[in-house]
C-alpha cells in the first residue's frame, strides 16, 4: 500500500474529501475503507470548529496538513479529521463512515453491540470506536510512516454521491458530504438545526 503524503492532502477540503473516499486509514489491528466524510473549511465556514478563530482546542486544524484532528462531541463521543490546506490555514475533512476491511475480530470486540458488519463503523463515532481513537490521538501525523494511525491511497472510487452535511446547525444546505455510492456502511442522513452542542468538556456552540 502506498501511504499518502502531506502534499496530496494540503488542498481545499472539497478536494480533500473526494480524495479520502476508498482511502484506507490503519489504527493498530484494524483497517478500515472510508466510504463517508464532509468537508470543513475555516473561517468562511460557519459550521466549522475555526469560525470564530484559533483556540487550543482546534489548533490542529490551522496545519500542517495530514494530521488528525479528533475532538469530543455530546460529552460521549469522539470524531475524526483529516486537517487539508497549507499550514496556517484551517481546513479539515471529517469521517463519517467506513468499512472494516482487516482486524474484523477486534472491531467486534471494541463494537459488541453493532447489529451487522456493516454497522461497526457507521457514522463518526462508531467509525473512532472500532479504530481505538480519543483524544489521545489528536495531533497524529498520518503521513508519517512510525505513526500509531495511518493514511493510505485506496481504489479510485468512480461513483461518488453529494449531499448535505449531517447534523449541522449552520450552512445546513451545503453539499459537502460525500460518499460511496452503493455502500451499506454510509450512516444515515439527519437533517440539523440551532440547537447546543457540547463539543469539548468544557466549550460548546450553537
Amino acid at each position: 500500500m502506498r501511504q499518502l503524503t502531506r502534499g496530496e492532502l494540503a488542498v481545499d477540503p472539497l478536494v480533500a474529501a473526494r480524495l479520502l473516499l476508498g482511502c484506507l486509514l490503519v489504527s493498530g489491528p484494524v483497517t478500515v475503507r472510508l466510504v463517508e466524510v464532509e468537508a470543513y473549511r475555516g473561517m468562511d465556514d460557519p459550521a466549522s470548529h475555526c469560525y470564530r478563530g484559533r483556540t487550543g482546542r482546534n489548533a490542529v486544524m490551522f496545519g500542517p496538513a495530514g494530521h488528525l484532528y479528533v475532538y469530543f462531541v455530546y460529552g460521549m463521543h469522539f470524531c475524526a479529521n483529516v486537517v487539508s490546506l497549507v499550514d496556517g490555514v484551517p481546513g479539515a475533512v471529517l469521517l463519517r463512515a467506513g468499512e472494516v476491511v482487516d482486524g474484523v475480530d477486534t472491531a467486534w470486540e471494541r463494537r459488541p453491540a453493532a447489529r451487522s458488519a456493516a454497522e461497526l463503523a457507521k457514522g463518526p463515532a462508531r467509525l473512532t470506536s472500532v479504530l481505538g481513537l480519543d483524544r489521545t490521538a489528536n495531533g497524529l501525523d498520518l503521513t508519517d510512516p512510525a505513526s500509531s494511525v495511518r493514511l493510505y491511497a485506496g481504489d479510485l472510487v468512480t461513483d461518488v454521491r453529494t449531499g448535505p452535511r449531517v447534523g449541522v446547525a449552520a450552512a445546513m444546505e451545503v453539499p459537502w458530504r460525500f460518499w460511496v455510492a452503493g455502500s451499506p456502511a454510509v450512516s444515515a442522513y439527519r437533517r440539523g438545526g440551532k440547537r447546543r452542542v457540547v463539543i469539548s468538556d468544557n466549550m460548546s456552540r450553537e
